[in-house]
């Protein structure tokens, strides 16, 4: 069987859209899953969309996500240059253009601006140009004293205005468009780059790859593919192309979403092994009814042939409950590695992060959620006296008033100042009182925490903050209920 070589081929534009992410998972999940090559090829023909430092947050984001690749820019298998402006100054795509001239299969075009401007139409209320294959009837006396004479020119694809043309996709089938819908597009560009479109066929080809990897999008230009592949008499790859991602309101996943790129994500506090087990299912369904995939996992359970056509919706919700089961599985000196920097952000105080980390690790789905949850560690916060009122627990203000009076002088008594032996005195304080230890815990975690809910019991509390600290706030506890 034919060795099975995918590649992803990202543009250097910026940061990595989840859209590209995908692209690159699913080609590096079908060769990984059949024990094939994945390769990087930078795709840099638009000049005018290049951006500095773009090319490290491919690089930075792969090897963070563990999509390794076999062959690129850094890893010569053969197939080089990985980067199309290198490959476009060896002279290959244009060597290619002039082959499909000779051929008829393509031509030069020397229209001007004005000319092309002249020949616009609106199609779905949107601008376009549709070519009239003017320069095509171009006689090649005329064809040679213009290019001698240095006139600007494009090479264009010559498709045919009748008849029809048949692509395969593996999730969308058979597709059949009508030739006379096939504009004639541009395969060598004014500047001497080449088209995404052309560099991509030329490249593909060179390069072996047998499975194309791209989003939907790309259906409509696919049969112009076709044609190009027909001429040149090569074997087409398989074409794989995956679902539509969209928000929430069922809108194209747009660059400005808050969510919208890895980059996002990781600053927002999710696990990158989160990231890449959610975006695997944006599209794709696992045959076994489970959600929480490794990536080895995900390479042995891929099968692209599962691909939905439907769109898939972007639920940063189920990201974040997916990121929560990563945190909690993660084992405490890698969840303390990667939280500390939140906790020393929320609390100054010399306390022991390492508890307080121990404390969240169940309780978050992101990283900055810590920050609510710990704040309180570092300072108490105002909060109302009606937080004492609890119906289950049986508290009021004047029993909370009553249980804190009464407790203060214990604990400042209190010796050793642990959990274990502050449990032992606030449950013997309950027991000698005939009262159930809630009625007790409520309002000194109340007093000691000024939160409603708290990552922790009282007498964890209180062993973080201190003998000091805790009867410093409980005192600020009886000053509240007493104002009442």
């Amino acid at each position: 069987m034919e060795r099975v070589r995918t590649r992803f081929a990202p543009s250097p534009t910026g940061k990595m859209h989840v859209g590209n992410l995908r692209t690159a998972l699913y080609a590096y999940l079908i060769a990984k899953h059949d024990g094939g090559d994945f390769l990087l090829r930078v795709e840099d023909t638009d000049q005018e969309r290049f951006v500095e430092g773009a090319l490290d947050i491919i690089y930075r984001t792969l090897e963070k996500t563990g999509l390794i690749h076999d062959e690129g820019p850094d890893k010569d298998g053969g197939c080089g240059p990985y980067v199309q402006s290198e490959r476009n100054a060896r002279g290959i795509y244009l060597q290619y253009a002039k082959e499909l001239v000779d051929k008829g299969e393509a031509y030069y075009c020397f229209c001007d601006k004005d000319r092309l401007d002249s020949l616009k139409t609106e199609v779905a209320g949107k601008e376009i140009v549709v070519y009239d294959k003017h320069c095509l009837h171009l006689s090649k006396e005329e064809v040679e004293e213009k290019l001698k004479a240095g006139v600007p020119y494009v090479i264009r694809q010559n498709n045919p205005t009748e008849g029809t043309t048949t692509f395969s996709d593996e999730i969308y089938g058979d597709i059949t468009v009508e030739n006379s819908e096939l504009d004639d597009m541009i395969l060598i560009k004014s500047d001497g780059y080449p088209t995404y479109n052309f560099a991509n066929v030329v490249d593909d080809h060179l390069m072996g790859i047998t499975h194309v990897v791209r989003g939907n999008e790309y259906l409509s230009s696919s049969p112009k593919y076709t044609r190009l592949y027909h001429a040149f008499g090569w074997k087409e790859p398989v074409y794989v192309h995956c679902p539509l991602i969209t928000d929430e309101q069922h809108k194209k996943l747009s660059k400005r979403c808050g969510h919208s790129s890895f980059e996002d994500l990781i600053s927002q506090g999710f696990v990158t092994e989160a990231v890449v087990n959610y975006v695997a299912l944006l599209g794709w369904c696992p045959e076994e009814n489970r959600e929480i995939f490794s990536l080895e996992e995900l390479v042995k359970a891929f099968d692209y042939r599962h691909m939905s056509k439907s769109p898939a919706v972007f639920d940063i919700q189920k990201l974040k409950w997916m990121n929560g089961e990563y945190i909690k599985a993660m084992d405490p000196d890698s969840f303390y590695a990667m939280a500390e920097p939140y906790l020393r952000e929320a609390i100054h105080k010399p306390l022991d992060l390492k508890k307080i980390a121990q404390m969240v690790q169940t309780r978050i789905e992101v990283f900055p959620d810590i920050a609510g949850l710990v704040d309180f560690f570092e300072a108490l916060p105002e909060y109302e006296t009606s937080m004492y009122v609890h119906k289950k627990m049986k508290t009021t203000e004047e029993s909370s008033l009553a249980v804190l009076k009464e407790i203060l002088p214990v604990l400042e008594a209190q010796e050793h100042f642990t959990n274990d032996a502050l449990y032992g005195v606030l449950k013997n304080y309950a027991k000698e009182k005939g009262c159930k230890n809630g009625y007790v815990l409520w309002p000194v975690r109340t007093a000691v925490s000024g939160k409603q809910m708290t990552p922790a019991g009282a007498t964890e509390i209180m062993e973080i903050i201190g003998k000091e600290e805790t009867v410093s706030r409980i005192q600020k506890g009886i000053e509240k209920l007493s104002a009442c």
